[in-house]
């Protein structure tokens, strides 16, 4: 596990563009405001990008990367054409399945359970429908937390609605493969709950 997944606090920034299809972020670190990780979406087909700007979008395939910023894989997130539920692969740096994500039938405010290789549960990502505010849960406790509003030292990063944080709690030790699942899920609340 690449050790930068140690931290725990991560500034998620979607790339915005007006004919954009691809899903591209990048993730800073709150305090300095400086680029730790790239998430890119390389490689689309042509009829991927062509249903990526219709009312389809959220049925089309991706295969999106983590790379640190010096080009070191740090994780690779998998899904393919879906029709109702997704079942999203994640692949550590290695690319050795660490683990899935599959998305609940019927939740409000969308919700998925996530699943070791051995389909484990781990825990839940749940959110809510009133706001874009979502909590890995495992049974009452919380691992970490994803909003678009945070009083922290990089609030001033937060100027448009595709910038979001994600703080894993102090309680999640470093070195555990829930943290790679973890940051997986958080590059799949827009494919896959929000889109």
């Amino acid at each position: 596990m690449n050790p930068i997944l140690n931290r725990n606090l991560y500034f998620v920034k979607e790339h915005v563009g007006m004919f954009k299809a691809a899903n591209n972020f990048d993730i800073l670190n709150p305090e300095s405001q400086e680029i730790i990780m790239n998430c890119r979406e390389e490689n689309l087909g042509f009829f991927t990008k062509l249903f990526r700007f219709t009312g389809y979008k959220r049925m089309t395939p991706f295969n999106v990367e983590i790379k640190t910023s010096t080009g070191a894989k740090v994780l690779r997130v998998k899904r393919g054409l879906t029709l109702f539920l997704s079942n999203v692969e994640v692949f550590d740096e290695n690319e050795q399945l660490v683990g899935r994500f599959k998305q609940k039938f019927f939740s409000i405010g969308g919700k998925f359970n996530v699943f070791d290789v051995n389909d484990n549960h781990l825990c839940a990502l749940k959110g809510k429908w009133t706001s874009w505010d979502f909590k890995f849960m495992k049974d009452d406790i919380e691992l970490a937390h994803v909003s678009k509003k945070w009083a922290g030292i990089g609030k001033e990063l937060f100027t448009t609605a595709d910038n979001y944080i994600l703080e894993i709690k102090d309680t999640v030790p470093a070195e555990q493969p829930i943290r790679v699942m973890i940051l997986a899920a958080v590059m799949c609340i827009d494919m896959v709950l929000k889109e």
